[in-house]
């Protein structure tokens, strides 16, 4: 599958991409852990971590769409 092909290559060469993979990997685990708690606040917490689970998927897209742009050389 070609995007996984493009995910695996920003990966293997931008560390910042892997940060925010981590990161998304945190808050999802967080959206799971949240989705099924009884704690007080529950709701509160849960709506927090999708929202940051949301962006931080927003972000790993809009880098991997930033990594297809090919830049050209300027014209002489």
């Amino acid at each position: 599958m070609q995007y996984d092909t493009e995910f695996e290559a920003l990966a293997s060469r931008n560390e910042s991409f892997r940060q925010l993979c981590h990161d998304f990997s945190i808050a999802d685990q967080l959206v799971r852990d949240w989705e099924s708690s009884t704690a007080p606040g529950q709701d509160e917490r849960y709506a927090e971590a999708l929202e940051l689970r949301d962006w931080l998927g927003k972000e790993i897209h809009t880098m991997l769409d930033l990594a297809k742009v090919v830049p050209f050389s300027a014209a002489r």
